[in-house]
């Protein structure tokens, strides 16, 4: 049997994926901040550890059990960036995968799966971004390059590293709830001019990634985002088509940056992610564009 370790096996992914991975027939083993996971009264072969991973400690010793790491330990982005929580962001990206590669043994053999985000390319406008791009500017571009240059170390100890850059991921739950609040009240619409371009994925297409990474084994830079870019205003009509919703109450910028500062600046970058690196390997998206794909979660 199989065995991977899960970091933030909690969060909106994390609990998708452990479930995925125990359905088939792998050993799960589960860490995060919260002091229980519901998998460990339902599955004996999910084993869960609670803790603080940006810091070291005895939940290091699952490193060198696993064939397979899934990284994706990190603190919510959406809340207020205060300079207290900006670094918690940091650190519990950075410092968490420090301490990962630091516990792989010198000849680990297995495979780490790294998250990233699309944040990595900066504010870029109207320029197709696919793996060979480099990074911008902003704080989440330099969260995110230290982040991947911190889960590159492990291909010193043997490790395939594939990094996995996520666009927002589109499911029940997550960032999606937070946005079908505004249009549920009717007060849904694009956020400054809405001409930015919004990277983004169905969760399930992340899921059957990640696997697909796992099955072959690989290594290098994968965009995680829908096969088809679609600008943030289309995207806000889509989600008002679905929730049968207007989506005509834009969010001007200046009122976005005044109440929520960097975090708001975040949401006006432009990103047309393009998951080339995915394609090219022979993964095929089961919802090509972001209509399909909140059609599903909402029909």
């Amino acid at each position: 049997m199989k065995t991977v370790l899960i970091t933030g096996a909690s969060g909106f992914v994390g609990q998708t994926l452990s479930q995925r991975f125990l359905e088939k027939g792998w050993q799960v083993f589960g860490i995060g901040t919260s002091p229980h996971h519901p998998l460990s009264d339902t599955h004996d072969h999910f084993s869960w550890t609670s803790a603080d991973t940006s810091l070291p400690g005895t939940w290091q010793d699952l490193v060198a059990k696993s064939d397979v790491i899934v990284n994706l330990a990190g603190r919510n982005i959406f809340k207020p960036w205060t300079a207290a929580y900006k670094k918690a962001i940091y650190d519990s990206r950075i410092q968490t995968t420090k301490h990962l590669v630091d516990a792989m043994p010198s000849t680990f053999h297995g495979q780490l799966l790294n998250a990233s985000a699309a944040g990595f390319y900066g504010d870029r406008g109207d320029t197709p971004l696919t793996e060979t791009e480099s990074y911008g500017t902003g704080f989440l571009a330099r969260v995110c390059r230290d982040w991947e240059e911190q889960a590159q170390r492990a291909s010193s100890k043997g490790a395939k590293v594939a990094v996995m850059r996520f666009g927002v991921v589109l499911g029940s739950g997550g960032a999606l709830t937070v946005m079908a609040k505004a249009f549920r009240m009717f007060a849904g619409g694009p956020l400054g001019s809405g001409k930015q371009w919004f990277p983004w994925i169905h969760l399930d297409d992340l899921i059957r990634g990640i696997f697909f990474l796992a099955e072959h084994n690989a290594q290098g830079i994968y965009n995680f985002t829908g096969p088809v870019p679609i600008r943030q205003k289309d995207f806000a009509k889509e989600l008002g088509r679905v929730l049968y919703r207007p989506a005509f109450m834009p969010a001007p910028a200046l009122f976005i940056r005044l109440f929520m500062g960097q975090l708001g600046d975040s949401f006006l970058c432009s990103q047309k992610s393009l998951p080339a690196a995915l394609e090219i390997a022979g993964f095929r998206f089961e919802y090509d564009t972001a209509g399909r794909a909140l059609e599903q979660i909402y029909k």
